[in-house]
């Protein structure tokens, strides 16, 4: 990372998490990379993918290496808003209520299997992603810094699960998919350690005030204004195109930068090229766009290679 002007002791942990991220889920060096980002960036990532993948593996791997305080949410279809957000106690003694603080009132929050849950349960999440607070009884309240939430979810054929309406989906910044491992990892895995051992043996890499530090860095790396002016025209694309219902919007585009800056630091750069921008437009972009029939959802690839090959590089 020689070529970085923002150079510091903190950028060169970032390998080095990578690394050891590496060394636990197998042969998804871009995914994890993707997810790091995604943090750097200050997003909230969805992870879409069959059970058994290493979904959940993932999210604890990311709280050890960060040294972040973690909490999961089993959503299932009984779930109520106070069962993650928290509620408010009458305590004889004093007279008065007290508020007890929920799992969301953590650094990482893991919400497992979210689709799981109803729609009411669902929405308890929506003011935290946005705003990194919480209003309980008329009273809000600040979470935790740093705040991140890491989702996921088993694809929507599967039996018992409730669809995240659009307005949930949009507060991923993320969406990404493990997929099944390539055969050589597989081979490891069944005849190596259990990934559970490895996470739990597992320090932090990095700590909060590095993070902070890094997520300070990103907003620092340079966007020119041809690099603006294609990561408009994308969204333009996205708007007038006949294939979806309604293009990306200004905060969808304001991700989608935010993103490449994280992907260009990740890259050892000052400066964002169009290569970052394409390269995080798939897991950006199209878990927000919504096909003109309406049904299923888009295919990652397919629509990303889409809108980057009908939007040249000027």
């Amino acid at each position: 990372m020689a070529q970085l002007n923002l150079k510091s002791a903190r950028v060169n942990l970032l390998d080095a998490a990578l690394d050891a991220a590496g060394a636990v889920i197998l042969g998804k060096e871009r995914e994890l990379r993707l997810a790091l980002a995604c943090l750097l960036a200050r997003g909230h990532l969805l992870i879409e993918d069959l059970p058994g993948v290493g979904k959940t593996t993932l999210a604890h791997l990311l709280a050890r290496l960060l040294g972040l305080q973690f909490a999961r949410i089993q959503f299932t279809s009984d779930l109520l808003p106070a069962d993650v957000v928290g509620v408010s106690v009458y305590e004889r003694g004093k007279e008065s209520f007290r508020f007890h603080p929920g799992p969301l009132f953590s650094q990482l929050v893991l919400a497992d299997e979210i689709n799981r849950a109803t729609p009411k349960a669902q929405s308890a999440l929506l003011e935290a992603m946005e705003e990194r607070q919480v209003t309980v009884d008329g009273e809000t309240r600040p979470l935790p810094e740093p705040f991140f939430v890491i989702a996921t979810q088993n694809p929507a054929y599967q039996v018992g699960t409730f669809p995240l309406p659009e307005s949930q989906l949009d507060r991923f910044l993320m969406r990404i998919r493990l997929g099944y491992p390539a055969a050589a990892q597989e081979k490891i895995l069944l005849a190596g350690e259990e990934r559970r051992l490895m996470v739990e043996r597992q320090g932090p890499v990095l700590s909060p005030a590095d993070l902070a530090g890094l997520q300070r860095q990103v907003t620092e790396v340079h966007a020119a204004p041809p690099v603006i002016d294609y990561t408009h025209e994308l969204l333009l694309f996205t708007r007038r195109s006949e294939r979806f219902l309604h293009g990306l919007s200004p905060r969808a585009g304001i991700g989608l930068l935010r993103a490449a800056k994280a992907w260009a630091l990740l890259g050892g750069r000052a400066y964002v090229i169009p290569e970052d921008i394409q390269g995080v437009l798939p897991s950006v972009a199209v878990h927000r766009l919504v096909g003109v029939d309406g049904v299923g959802r888009l295919d990652q690839d397919e629509v990303a290679a889409f809108i980057l090959c009908a939007v040249p590089v000027a």
